[in-house]
């Protein structure tokens, strides 16, 4: 395996941290940042801002001029050499006369991984791959998953008291957690392309689901609804966002129902059920199918427990105050049939905990995703 030096290192830290700028905006692109060296100085730098805008290459390049030439290019991701929404990237960087390429990690995606850097190779470019990989692939694990599967990153967010509680007995939940977390939590909503809630959760918050405390966009709201019996004065159906809310019931909802959500802006959709419930498998098959790269689950308990059980969530992240609320009754984190043995429990691995203002973030990943390539 390659070793780098340390200076190299720090340039790809650098391009690693231009990439996550563009959270939010470029999905479904993954987050690419780029930057040039020549004589041991910074010369050019750029990153994915937008879909459909220029690649952080081009605007490395673009920023350098013709200090370029000669120069090292440090990028995140393998770049590409297909024609899409821009020219291919490779092209630029040999156009400009770079004489060495460092790339974190290759493409993920099989019909294309490799092909940037046989390309760079043949036009006589030093090209070197793994530089900071790890960290290039986590920051990019929504794209990594997305492209491998097609089916949506799921990320599971829940806010509890340390005893483990969303809510009170009488379902009174405003606020569990901090400010601070709370924005955090609006940072992750503009991360995700999409968000999902249940009805009860609906109905007992009236949640916006929208992205307010941070500069970013909004996802896509879905509402899951087996029958369709929620009404629509809600926050969700009457919002100035660009963003669609979207529905999401069984065939056996009438026609009337449904041109209800309609009339106030909303799309809906008929999906398979299983055993009285939304099929949600298939449901995120096509969400998937429908350029969905990602999906921030909000809950509540006995949604969560439905994605965790059937073992289609990807990564958690609970944020946990230093509140106690008690009562059996109170409505527990997770609910569902639960486990019947300790054995049997989901574990978490690569855990990351930390502070998150009064209260604490906590993330990880179930173990049955541990081994993939995000």
């Amino acid at each position: 395996m390659e070793k780098f030096t340390r200076q190299d290192e720090l340039y790809m830290s650098r391009a690693l941290k231009l990439a996550k700028q563009g959270n939010g905006y470029v999905n479904p692109n993954p987050l690419v940042g780029a930057v040039i060296v020549k004589d041991g100085e910074v010369v050019g730098k750029g990153y994915h801002r937008k879909f459909g805008g220029p690649h952080a290459e081009v605007r490395a390049l673009e920023d350098a001029g013709n200090l370029a030439q000669g120069g090292k290019m440090y990028v995140t991701l393998e770049p590409c050499t297909h024609h899409g929404k821009t020219p291919p990237c490779t092209d630029a960087i040999i156009d400009n006369g770079l004489k060495e390429v460092f790339i974190a990690t290759k493409d993920p995606n099989p019909k294309v991984s490799g092909g940037g850097e046989e390309r760079l190779r043949k036009a006589g470019i030093k090209v070197h791959v793994g530089l900071l990989e790890q960290e290039a692939i986590r920051i990019n694990e929504i794209f990594f998953r997305y492209v491998q599967t097609g089916i949506p990153f799921v990320l599971l967010k829940l806010a509890m008291t340390a005893d483990g509680k969303l809510a009170t007995t009488t379902g009174d939940s405003r606020w569990v957690t901090s400010e601070v977390s709370r924005k955090r939590v609006h940072e992750l909503r503009s991360r995700y392309s999409s968000i999902m809630v249940g009805k009860n959760t609906l109905l007992e918050d009236d949640p916006r689901l929208t992205v307010r405390k941070v500069d970013g966009p909004d996802g896509a709201r879905f509402i899951l609804t087996t029958s369709g019996d929620i009404p629509t004065d809600l926050h969700v159906f009457n919002l100035s966002s660009s963003a669609q809310t979207i529905v999401v019931t069984g065939k056996g909802t009438t026609d009337t129902r449904v041109e209800s959500f309609r009339n106030v802006g909303a799309s809906v959709w008929k999906v398979k059920t299983k055993d009285g419930r939304i099929d949600l498998s298939d449901l995120l098959v096509r969400i998937g199918d429908n350029g969905y790269d990602s999906l921030l689950v909000e809950g509540g308990g006995e949604l969560a427990w439905s994605f965790l059980s059937q073992g289609l969530v990807d990564k958690i992240h609970f944020f946990i105050s230093p509140k106690i609320i008690g009562g059996v009754d109170a409505i527990s984190a997770v609910g569902g049939a639960g486990m019947e043995k300790i054995n049997e429990a989901i574990q978490l691995e690569r855990v990351q905990i930390s502070k998150s203002g009064p209260d604490v973030s906590y993330v990880g990943y179930p173990r049955s995703v541990e081994d993939t390539n995000y």
